[in-house]
């Protein structure tokens, strides 16, 4: 008789799994679960499954569930620990014959929907060429006032900000040419994420003064991570200047390292997760579901391209950009691999 083979260790994979007994308390999980949730295993078990729900939808699902004989399959469910941060997956449920619950988790972005590059169609694309032709020429202007004025100036802090203006110059005048004459992506080399961070910070008391607090919590341990530094300024820069717009007395740069984290299908060894955190008016909720969406914006004199843009620098860097808003409290978070092999899921 060949040998029984062993039994799988849970522990062992990717796909986060939780069981619940008959009563609908948690059982037990994997860590891969509880990882996902941001919560220990330990901690986990006891609490009632219907506990989890973020939104309603899961607790429902799981009333349904007693009547039926094939597994359920839940899409984007919002689910959560008690008094943690919301997380979003698709979900499998199963019953087990002693009563107990077997719970599968996909986990999959906050929000649903294609690249947003290519949600614009071909007339907006004309458009915008257009537009780029058009900036050619105050920008051109902008230089030669600026190269005018770096003769004047002689003090230190006026060379700085002659010289920052040159530098935005030139990094417009780049997308521009992008937008004109779109060329291969530049490769990616190492580059430390507070150099880009602190790029941005110039930027924004250039452009706010003293009437934003501007916070900086580092992470200095952090690695180098692979990136084009002009295109994350970029988007980290229209991440702040939405919070400066939106009215926030406070914003804060948070930098930290996140292990086996799972981005999409792939899961990092180690990761960069960098939070833009503001005070101000936070997302309408009209616009929570279209908000990465070009042309969207909550602002009459908005351009709507921001965000979109934010986020498409953050796939280009196979990362996500995702955010959590309440007024008074919103904070977008970029989450972009640091290095090392991935694994890649199914």
């Amino acid at each position: 008789m060949p040998p029984r083979p062993a039994e799988p260790d849970l522990d062992a994979l990717t796909t986060p799994l939780v069981w619940a007994d008959e009563d609908g308390r948690i059982a037990d999980g994997n860590q891969a679960f509880a990882r996902w949730l941001g919560v220990g295993v330990r901690r986990l078990r006891g609490t009632a499954l219907a506990a989890l729900d973020g939104d309603g939808r899961f607790a429902a699902a799981l009333t349904r569930l007693a009547g039926e004989t094939m597994p359920l399959r839940l899409r984007r469910a919002r689910l959560r620990y008690p008094d943690a941060e919301d997380r979003f997956a698709d979900l499998w449920l199963s019953r087990h014959a002693d009563g107990g619950v077997l719970l599968e988790v996909h986990p999959v972005d906050e929000f649903p929907g294609e690249d947003p590059a290519l949600l614009l169609p071909s007339a907006l694309s004309a458009a915008l060429k257009g537009l780029a032709h058009e900036l050619r020429n105050p920008l051109a202007g902008v230089k030669g006032a600026a190269q005018l004025l770096a003769r004047r100036v002689d003090d230190a802090e006026g060379r700085e900000l002659v010289t920052l203006i040159d530098d935005e110059v030139a990094r417009l005048s780049a997308l521009l040419d992008q937008l004109l004459s779109p060329s291969p992506p530049r490769a990616h080399a190492p580059l430390n994420i507070h150099a880009v961070l602190e790029r941005v910070l110039r930027l924004a008391e250039s452009d706010a003064g003293w009437a934003v607090r501007l916070v900086r919590d580092y992470d200095p341990s952090l690695p180098e991570l692979p990136g084009d530094p002009d295109r994350l300024v970029q988007a980290v820069w229209n991440l702040v200047r939405n919070a400066i717009e939106a009215g926030a007395g406070s914003v804060t740069l948070r930098t930290r390292a996140e292990h086996a984290l799972r981005i999409g299908d792939e899961v990092h060894a180690i990761a960069l997760r960098l939070e833009i955190a503001d005070d101000g008016r936070g997302v309408p909720e009209a616009l929570a579901e279209r908000l990465f969406l070009p042309l969207v914006s909550g602002r009459a004199e908005g351009s709507g391209l921001g965000l979109a843009l934010a986020q498409q620098v953050a796939r280009e860097h196979r990362g996500s950009l995702a955010y959590r808003s309440r007024p008074g409290h919103t904070v977008f978070t970029v989450l972009l691999p640091m290095g090392g092999e991935a694994e890649a899921t199914q």
